[in-house]
């Protein structure tokens, strides 16, 4: 698989290696190539291997991607996507499903609460929680009483809900506004709200990406991993992966860069332009490896 190749040596026509800006990510780095069939990238969807787009059901990967994924994955220990939205529209979205290569990735859909194989081609995942129900039944009349309804829309997404504001003539303000009454509804039924790039998503509490990343990582006994993402999702597994570095395991943290996330930008030890610069660092690691 390649792994004798000095990884200090440049590959002819290789997109170049962008180096961390910690020395934390340095040294992931480092670990990642010295020793990549231990290694788990994992990433995000949205925004991160697909650029945002006003519609959600209109997002497909960047043409790059799967190329680069193609190329690293059977270079390390796994590949995965990490996402809220359902594991088997990030499949179709990604256009992961048969791809040469990536037999071995997973999809941890509904931030880990289902799991696509690319080996079996099977979504597994628990029974939904009940308040996902309810709160679809009441949403769209609560948004209409709070007079909500004006450039937001619902995004279904099977095991959560999600009000987008993004269409919206002020979306920062339409955001703010709802955030603090969607809390409230989804606190009646027992779920929580998940903010992100003007977007509220209303979901069961207990998992987030974070805990889908730990849990990943661990049952694969890895020895690094590098995380990319783009939004405030992302942020629980940003602090998965800096428990496992106190844990000794080193790592990488990759946003994908947004100027409407800067929580993100500020605790990465790598930011990238967006997918393009994601793509181009898959490209980088694969032909290193």
């Amino acid at each position: 698989m390649g792994h004798d190749t000095d990884s200090t040596d440049p590959v002819p026509d290789a997109p170049a290696l962008p180096e961390p800006a910690t020395q934390a990510g340095r040294d992931g780095l480092a670990a990642l190539l010295a020793r990549p069939e231990r290694a788990v990238i994992a990433l995000d969807f949205d925004g991160t291997l697909a650029p945002i787009v006003p519609d959600p059901d209109r997002a497909r990967a960047h043409p790059g991607a799967l190329p680069a994924l193609a190329a690293l994955a059977p270079e390390v220990a796994a590949v995965v996507v990490v996402t809220g939205r359902p594991a088997g529209v990030a499949v179709r979205n990604g256009g992961f499903a048969g791809v040469p290569g990536l037999d071995h990735l997973v999809v941890l859909g509904h931030y880990g609460a289902e799991r696509w194989d690319a080996a079996t081609g099977e979504v597994t995942a628990p029974e939904p929680h009940p308040g996902v129900a309810a709160v679809r039944a009441e949403l769209p009349g609560f948004l209409d009483r709070i007079g909500a309804w004006q450039g937001t829309w619902i995004e279904e997404k099977g095991r959560s809900l999600a009000v987008h504001t993004r269409r919206a003539e002020d979306p920062q303000a339409a955001f703010e506004a709802l955030r603090g009454p969607l809390a409230g509804l989804a606190a009646r039924h027992g779920l929580i709200v998940e903010p992100g790039r003007m977007v509220l998503e209303l979901r069961p509490p207990g998992m987030d990406k974070g805990v889908a990343l730990l849990e990943h990582v661990r049952a694969l006994g890895a020895g690094s991993v590098l995380y990319a993402g783009d939004d405030l999702g992302d942020l629980p597994a940003f602090t998965a992966v800096d428990k496992l570095r106190s844990d000794g395991l080193p790592g990488v943290l990759v946003c994908s860069g947004s100027a409407e996330v800067t929580e993100l930008s500020s605790r990465a030890d790598l930011v990238v332009p967006g997918p393009e610069g994601v793509v181009r660092l898959l490209a980088a690691l694969a032909a290193r490896m």
